[in-house]
């Protein structure tokens, strides 16, 4: 197969999808470049933390190279939570100046992530998925949380998840 884009012979081979997205690795590598030529050091420092917690993924024992999407998010979703943890952290010490450069670095990483749901959303989601599980007390929590956080994964923070699986379910006992 024989593909021209605007005087580009690119040859395909047969059985071989043509994507047209980009990965979340080549956007992280152009940023780096706008970054670098923007001589924006906060953007430079978290996207390449990005990049090195994708390139380990992909270098993984058992890894295939490439990520999907949902490896991504999670990826994605883990520096997220790294960096607010430190964050909190940083707080409670008095440490403002290191406060400061965990936020900037979580600012960074929510461009990529995926909208979160809102709290009403997800208590919405959680009712829905109450229903389906046919959950009547504090004892299904086990089997709502296990559709919820599949459901939601990626979409909502695993903690609002738990803590609006445990508020619908304690109002129906």
């Amino acid at each position: 197969m024989l593909v021209v884009c605007s005087s580009i012979y690119i040859f395909v081979l047969p059985n071989t999808k043509i994507q047209n997205h980009m990965s979340l690795k080549t956007t992280i590598e152009a940023d780096i470049k706008k970054a670098m030529i923007a001589r924006n050091a906060e953007d430079l420092r978290a996207l390449r933390a990005i990049k090195s917690m994708i390139m380990l993924a992909e270098t993984e024992k058992g890894a295939t190279g490439e990520l999907s999407a949902d490896q991504e998010s999670k990826i994605l979703a883990k520096a997220h939570k790294q960096r607010k943890e430190s964050a909190d952290i940083f707080a409670q010490q008095g440490r403002k100046d290191l406060e400061e450069k965990e936020l900037e670095e979580i600012e960074v990483i929510e461009r990529y992530l995926p909208k979160q749901l809102s709290n009403e959303e997800i208590e919405a989601a959680v009712k829905s998925i109450v229903t389906s599980v046919g959950a009547k007390s504090a004892a299904d929590m086990g089997k709502v949380m296990g559709v919820a956080s599949k459901e939601l994964a990626g979409k909502a923070d695993g903690k609002a998840v738990s803590e609006a699986v445990k508020k619908i379910l304690s109002t129906l006992a």
